[in-house]
C-alpha cells in the first residue's frame, strides 16, 4: 500500500499511548529515568516532540499511562456499586478491582509501579497523582454518608486505603511471585479485622 504523501518516510502514520510507554520504558531501562529526556523519546517512537507532548503533557506523566481515564473508569466503578452494599466492602471491592489488570502486562506494569514508587524525580509529581485517587474515594464515601468530600471521615478512608495500595504494592515489588491483588484483598481484610 502507498505511503500517505503528507506523511514523512519511515514515519508511522499513528502512534499511541501504548507505543510511546514501551519506548519510554525501554529507555528508562536502559539509561535511567534522570537521563531520559522528551527528545529521547520522540525519537525512540519516531515523531516529533510537539506531538510527544499531545499524548503526555510531561516526562513524570508517562510511567502513570492514560492516568485520568482509570480514574475515570474507578469512578464508575463506584457509581455502579449497589446502594445496599455496606460501605467498607464497596470501598475494598473497588480497590481491588481499580488494581487488577491483565496478566500479560505484568512486567510492564511491574516496571511502571517500580518507577512510581522508587524514582526520587516522580515523588511531587506521584502526590498530584495519589491525591486525584484518593479523592474518587473519599467522594463516594461522602455521597454514601451524606457527607462533604473534605470531611474528616471520607478523607480518612481515601488515605488509608491508598497507604494499603502503596504497601500491596511495595510487597509485591519485593516478592515478584505474588499477586498484588491478592495482597491488596488480604491487607484490606486484615485492616477491617484489626479495627473490627
Amino acid at each position: 500500500m502507498a505511503a500517505s504523501p503528507t506523511r514523512s518516510p519511515g514515519r508511522p502514520s499513528v502512534t499511541d499511548h501504548a507505543a510511546i510507554e514501551r519506548a519510554a520504558f525501554a529507555l528508562f531501562q536502559e539509561q535511567g529515568f534522570d537521563d531520559t529526556t522528551m527528545d529521547h523519546i520522540a525519537r525512540a517512537v519516531g515523531v516529533g516532540k510537539r506531538t510527544l507532548f499531545r499524548y503526555f503533557p510531561s516526562k513524570n506523566d508517562i510511567p502513570w499511562g492514560q492516568f485520568d481515564q482509570s480514574l475515570a473508569h474507578f469512578s464508575r466503578q463506584f457509581d455502579a456499586v449497589p446502594p445496599t452494599t455496606p460501605l467498607a466492602d464497596a470501598v475494598h471491592g473497588c480497590v481491588v478491582a481499580f488494581n487488577t489488570f491483565d496478566e500479560s502486562a505484568r512486567d510492564q506494569h511491574r516496571f511502571r509501579m517500580r518507577l512510581i514508587l522508587q524514582t526520587p524525580a516522580l515523588q511531587a509529581h506521584s502526590a498530584i497523582k495519589y491525591e486525584a485517587w484518593r479523592r474518587v474515594i473519599a467522594e463516594y464515601v461522602a455521597r454514601r454518608l451524606s457527607l462533604s468530600a473534605g470531611d474528616h471521615l471520607p478523607r480518612l478512608v481515601g488515605h488509608v486505603s491508598l497507604a494499603v495500595s502503596v504497601a500491596a504494592y511495595e510487597q509485591w515489588l519485593d516478592e515478584p511471585a505474588s499477586s498484588v491483588t491478592d495482597l491488596l484483598d488480604e491487607q484490606l481484610t486484615a485492616l477491617r479485622t484489626y479495627l473490627a
